[in-house]
């Protein structure tokens, strides 16, 4: 998922030098909602791991 707002931002700043302002938005705005949902799943795992890692003890 990471990936694809990577991909996103490059089409979002190759839009902007060129003229594109509305796709260049566009783009950036899903990068933007593709990066918070990659960050939010990444803290849910890190938690369920530390969280898996007290039970076993």
């Amino acid at each position: 998922m990471l990936k694809w707002a990577l991909i996103f931002a490059l089409i979002s700043l190759v839009a902007g030098v060129f003229g594109f302002t509305g796709i260049a938005a566009g783009a950036a705005g899903i990068a933007k909602i593709l990066f918070f949902i990659c960050v939010a799943v990444f803290v849910i795992f890190l938690v369920l791991g530390l969280l898996g890692i007290k039970a076993l003890n």
